[in-house]
């Protein structure tokens, strides 16, 4: 069995999925928000029975390996190595001329952290960044838990090392663990005499390290007090969030994430209980950092150093944060500069700072007034200027109303004023377009868009049927044509079915069928032959991306939609569709030929007008008799 196989049949896809969103019953399937995109009603479904997964909102859709590859932001067989642990499955070791390269760069961090590491804990020179460790509170639990290591005063032990471990000098520098000398081809350690912090993304692959200067050595230091690995091609930092591989259950258990700046301030936090803080590593928050965050929650909470820098650092991440719909506040972190501080002096001041934090316009309204006297008219302008593009940063219009009033009142302006700067502001950052008025022609086209629409519809749900209740793909074979089948991406499912049950044995074809039939068989079979001849490249499979999640979308339509639906309902259901498509296939032709007949009397064929005659009477006979041969 291949180790991807064998991880499937271990592990059941809900109980992964819950490690990541929040799911809620609905029939015999699975609903929750998509963590993919923004959506206020849920429209990502999981059938624990197929073991698939899809969200009818973005169109992704696949099975454990495709969710896991697509929230983790890894390939597939980064994804086996984060599931087979779980699975207590044990992956052989992969072959080095076939490993990516992002494979070849993670193993070679792998095994750097623990160079680092038993550094910090055996190495003589390392006997000052203990030292200091310890005075900052660490523990040798934490020490350990977060692999913090250190870097000796050597030009090259590490790439010495590494090199015995079979890895290459320029596979090392593309890791980001070395420096080429100007003029020449060799290399040398870019980390040297600094403690080191590994840089995990959130499934915990090691991605890069963070160097601090030795302390006292700090002024003398030209590089300065941090450095960071330099971006690679699995590491970029503004996709990666510090601590949030350690903290992410923890944030969805809670469903509040607290964003502070500094690492310490992280692993202190976490030493102290306080294990749902994550750090943006100096950074302001960016979009693909929020949309991590969003996984586990929408709300967080900034506690940056209240400092002037921490301020403005809080300041630009309120955008990004608010655009995306999320709940954010603000810890005023009390009797300290910063988080690592207050824990360390008084946890229970960090709780309180933390049950009292502000909504961030409030604070945002709050702050202002303080630093400005607004009985001053010129100061009510500022507060005004600084504070609602904010507000106009807000996703929820109830949310913009209400702090559009608490605004008015603070500096005692009419709050329809106020309005009319919001909504400029609003029109501004929309371009100001306007609605295009729609002539008839374009009327007419959807008028022949919803038709299509409404049969393409009818051929997904003739589809879902069929997949839902296996025993009526013969009936199907037997009464409709793929041709009479709308849209190409369902006539490909429609004849890959029909190949399918084909290829079963004639004693098994009526009665059994359905029970030979095995979703997993088939969707598996549909995977390969999708593979091997490119069939989905014929059509564009849309949001699906694939005939494989198209046939996930089918399937777990009819796990959420019809549910409750029995044999002879379903069978029921098929025929009226299957006489619809019928219908509606004839009625086209029946159209195309009478548009023949004119050309053709135009050009007096009379001839070839009269077998057209013969043909349309044909089909009008059939559109008849339809009713009763579906009875």
């Amino acid at each position: 069995m291949q180790p991807s196989e064998e991880i499937k049949s271990k592990l059941d896809i809900v109980d992964v999925l819950r490690d990541y969103i929040q799911l809620k019953p609905a029939g015999t399937s699975f609903r929750a928000l998509c963590p993919f995109h923004r959506e206020k009603t849920p429209s990502f479904m999981v059938s624990p029975e197929k073991q698939i997964w899809h969200c009818f909102g973005c169109g992704k859709g696949g099975d454990i390996f495709s969710f896991i590859k697509e929230i983790e932001g890894i390939n597939f067989i980064e994804s086996l190595r984060l599931l087979a642990p779980k699975a207590g499955v044990e992956l052989k070791k992969i072959d080095p001329k076939i490993s990516s390269e992002r494979n070849k760069i993670l193993d070679i961090l792998d095994v750097s952290r623990k160079f680092f590491h038993d550094n910090l804990l055996e190495k003589k020179e390392a006997e000052p960044a203990r030292g200091y460790l310890s005075e900052r509170g660490l523990k040798e639990k934490t020490i350990a838990e977060w692999q913090i290591g250190y870097s000796t005063d050597s030009w090259n032990d590490l790439i010495i090392f590494l090199k015995t471990k079979g890895f290459r000098e320029n596979e090392i520098f593309s890791a980001g663990l070395s420096v080429k000398k100007e003029g020449a081809q060799s290399f040398y350690n870019r980390f040297r005499r600094r403690i080191i912090f590994p840089i995990n993304e959130v499934s915990g692959n090691t991605v890069a390290f963070s160097a601090r200067v030795m302390p006292g050595q700090e002024e003398t230091e030209k590089m300065g007090k941090y450095i960071n690995s330099p971006q690679t091609a699995i590491y970029n930092k503004s996709r990666i969030i510090f601590g949030l591989d350690k903290a992410k259950l923890h944030i969805k258990k809670l469903d509040l994430a607290i964003l502070v700046e500094g690492q310490m301030d992280v692993i202190t936090a976490h030493q102290n209980g306080f294990k749902n803080v994550i750090a943006s590593s100096g950074t302001a928050l960016t979009q693909e950092q929020i949309i991590l965050i969003k996984r586990y929650t929408n709300n967080i909470a900034l506690a940056f150093d209240m400092d002037k820098a921490g301020e403005m650092a809080a300041e630009r991440g309120l955008k990004t944060a608010l655009q995306s719909e999320m709940n954010v506040k603000i810890i005023e972190v009390p009797n300290g500069k910063d988080p690592d501080d207050c824990i360390k002096n008084n946890p229970s001041e960090w709780e309180k700072a933390v049950f009292a934090a502000k909504p961030v316009i409030g604070y945002l309204i709050d702050k202002t007034a303080k630093e400005l006297d607004l009985s001053q008219i010129e100061n009510k302008q500022t507060a005004v200027k600084k504070i609602l593009p904010v507000i106009s940063d807000l996703g929820s219009k109830i949310e913009r109303d209400f702090w559009l009033n608490k605004l008015a009142e603070k500096v005692s302006v009419n709050e329809s004023y106020l309005l009319e700067a919001l909504n400029q502001s609003l029109l501004a950052k929309a371009g100001g377009s306007q609605n295009q008025k729609i002539n008839s022609a374009s009327e007419k086209k959807e008028v022949i868009q919803e038709k299509t629409a409404r049969e393409e519809r009818l051929s997904e749900l003739l589809l879902v049927f069929i997949i839902k209740f296996p025993q009526l793909l013969g009936y199907a074979i037997s009464h409709i044509d793929p041709i009479e089948i709308v849209a190409e991406k369902n006539k490909s499912i429609y004849r890959n079915l029909i190949i399918y049950y084909n290829n079963i044995n004639n004693s098994q074809k009526e009665e059994s069928f359905d029970i030979f039939f095995n979703f997993k068989n088939f969707r598996f079979w549909l995977s390969q032959t999708e593979s091997q001849n490119n069939i989905s490249d014929s059509f564009d499979c849309g949001q699906e991306g694939s005939l494989t999640n198209f046939l996930d979308k089918l399937a777990l339509i009819g796990d959420k939609d019809f549910y409750d639906f029995d044999y002879e309902k379903g069978k029921a259901e098929t025929i009226k569709i299957i006489l619809a498509l019928k219908k509606s296939s004839l009625a086209k032709r029946m159209k195309d030929i009478e548009k023949l007949i004119r050309e053709e009397e135009k050009r007096a064929d009379k001839n070839l007008s009269g077998e057209l005659l013969k043909e349309f009477k044909l089909l009008s006979d059939e559109l008849n008799d339809l009713n009763n041969i579906y009875k």
